[in-house]
This record gives C-alpha cells, structure tokens and sequence, in this order.
C-alpha cells in the first residue's frame, strides 16, 4: 500500500483529504508544519509527499530543499499561490509537480499517479538495519525489535548488540566489546561487560538462561548467532 505524507496547514484539508487518500488505497500520515514533516519523512519513508507552499516555522520550500539534499522521494507541491515565480522556486528546489489550490481530487490523482511512475519506488531513503534472525538492529532509529516488537534498550547495550550483529558468527573479545560499549570512558572490570551482556540476554533471548544468540567463548569473549 503507497505511503502518502500529506503537508498542510490548513485543518480542512488534513482532516478530509486523507479520507479519499485512504479510499484511493493510499496509507495516509499528516503533518501540519515543517519541523513535524521532516520527522516523519524520515520516521516513516513515504512513497509521495504532498507538501504545502505556506508552513508555520519551516515553509515548504525549505523542507522540500532538505528532503531533496537525502532523497529522491516524489514530493508534489500544494499551493494557494499560482504565479510562475512561485512554480519555477518550487521545481527549481526538486519539486516534482505543482498543484494550485483549490484543486479537484480528480486532478490531484492524475498528477500523483503520474510522478510516481516517474520516478523509481527505490526513491525514499534506505533505512540501515541490520538483520540477524528475529532480531532487526536499526541504526537510524536507534532502536532494536525482537519478532517485530521494539525493546527498550540503553545506550551501551545498543552498541553492544550492534556489535554482535554486525560481527555474527564472529567471536568478539572482550576488549572489542569494552570498546565498542563504553569507547575511552571504561572505569570498571571485566564484570562490568559481563552484568550487560546478561542484561541484554533478557531482553532478546527466549530463555535468558540458555541463550541461543549471544553466546559465551569461554576465555576470549561473546559471539552472536
């Protein structure tokens, strides 16, 4: 199902335009300034945006201009201005169309439809995960899922874990995980790193006590499976 961000400021278009979105088929996020556009841009990946000329705190352009500097995402700009100035900043800018207010639900698929198969759906930015069976490490985010439910980490066990993942199948000594854990700030002994890896077990094992992913070489340090 394609992913629209829709743009707006304007309450009656957020509230009635992703209803038809939604019976066209099309997942539908909202957004109602700059700032919260870009968030969920880069939150959810959508496959189009629609994005208002006029925003409170960062106007359009602006954040069609930083969603341009990282991606290739369609964005489909909605306008109340309909001067030619105001057409060539937007395309200049990396719009790939431009819609005036008011316009009809008709036109306004037509033109989606017609920029998405414009432009390839590999547009929205790649996420970098790292996979390792039912565990997903996603590195942009910060956060970690175990069988697709996000678990709360701290710092130092993410890296941990993010070690592990990136080195599976690898034995990673001690000294390789005080790094990756704690870098130059490490004050404490070996049982340090022991008491998280235990900590970690409980969050992405099925059974902390006989761990089938993170697993102990005795003598040298952890290895992920």
């Amino acid at each position: 199902m394609p992913h629209v961000l829709l743009v707006d400021d304007e309450e009656p278009i957020r509230e009635s335009l992703p209803y038809t979105l939604r019976r066209e088929g099309y997942e539908v996020s909202t957004a109602a300034d700059g700032i919260t556009a870009l968030e969920l841009w880069r939150e959810r990946s959508p496959d189009i945006i629609l994005l208002d000329l006029m925003l409170p705190g960062l106007d359009g352009t602006e954040v069609c201009r930083r969603i341009r500097a990282q991606s290739d995402v369609p964005i489909l700009m909605l306008t109340a201005k309909d001067s030619e100035i105001d057409k060539v900043v937007g395309l200049e800018l990396g719009a790939d169309d431009y819609i005036t207010k008011p316009f009809s639900t008709r036109e306004l698929m037509a033109r989606m439809k017609a920029v998405m198969r414009r432009v390839p759906s590999e547009a929205s930015p790649k996420r970098n995960v790292l996979e390792a069976g039912h565990v997903c490490v996603d590195l942009d985010r910060h956060e970690v899922y175990v069988n697709g439910t996000l678990v709360d980490l701290s710092p130092k066990e993410f890296r941990l874990l993010h070690s592990l993942v990136a080195n599976q199948g690898r034995v990673l000594t001690r000294d390789e995980l005080i790094e990756s854990g704690w870098g130059n700030e490490f004050m404490g002994d070996l049982k340090t790193l022991d008491v998280h890896i235990r900590w970690l077990r409980e969050k992405i094992e099925e059974d902390p006590s006989s761990p089938k992913h993170i697993i102990t070489v005795r003598g040298v340090g952890y290895r992920f499976e």
